[in-house]
C-alpha cells in the first residue's frame, strides 16, 4: 500500500499549510512532485489516488494535472531520463536527428526505457533554452548544443556515474 513516511507526511502538511484554508488543492503540484520523488520516479494510479485522499479532492482532479504536465511520469522510468525538446527552434537546429540518434543508440523508442532500466527517452515541449538548441534536460541540468558526439559522451557519463554508485 502506498503511504508516505511520517517525515514525508509532515512535509505534505507543511506544503498544504502554505495555502488558505479550503484551498488544499493548490498544493497538488508540489505534493505530486514529492510523491513522484518518493515512490520510484513515477505516479501510479494508486499513488495518485493517495494524493487525492491526502488533499481531500477527487482522483480525477489529480489525474488531470498529472497527465497534462510532462514533468510527471505515469509509468516507470529509467535512472536517467533524456527529455529532448522537440519544438520549433530545437527542431530547426536538429532535435529530430538527435532524437533518432538516441533511439538508435539505446535501442528504444520515445517513451520507452532500456531493458536494463538505465535510460528513458522522452520528448517534451519547449524548455525555454532556444538559444542553445538542440537541447535536452537530464535531471535538473540542461545539456545544450547537442551533437551525436555529445550524446555519446552523456551516455558514457551516465553509465560511469551509475557504475560508481553501485
Amino acid at each position: 500500500m502506498t503511504r508516505f513516511s511520517d517525515d514525508k507526511l509532515a512535509k505534505v502538511q507543511e506544503i498544504i499549510a502554505r495555502y488558505p484554508d479550503g484551498k488544499q488543492k493548490s498544493a497538488l503540484i508540489p505534493v505530486l512532485h514529492l510523491a513522484q520523488e518518493t515512490f520510484g520516479g513515477w505516479l501510479s494510479p494508486e499513488t495518485m489516488d493517495y494524493v487525492a485522499e491526502l488533499l481531500q479532492i477527487k482522483p480525477i482532479e489529480v489525474y488531470e494535472v498529472a497527465t497534462f504536465y510532462s514533468m510527471y511520469n505515469l509509468k516507470p522510468v529509467g535512472k536517467y531520463m533524456f527529455e529532448v525538446c522537440q519544438t520549433g527552434p530545437c527542431m530547426l537546429r536538429g532535435s529530430d536527428d538527435i532524437i533518432n540518434y538516441i533511439k538508435e543508440k539505446l535501442g528504444i523508442g520515445v517513451g520507452e526505457t532500456t531493458a536494463d532500466g538505465m535510460f528513458t527517452l522522452k520528448t517534451v515541449e519547449c524548455l525555454g533554452a532556444c538559444g542553445y538548441a538542440p537541447m535536452m534536460q537530464l535531471g535538473k541540468h540542461y545539456r545544450e548544443h547537442l551533437t551525436k558526439e555529445k550524446v555519446d559522451a552523456i551516455i558514457e557519463e551516465c553509465r560511469k556515474s551509475a557504475a560508481a554508485n553501485n
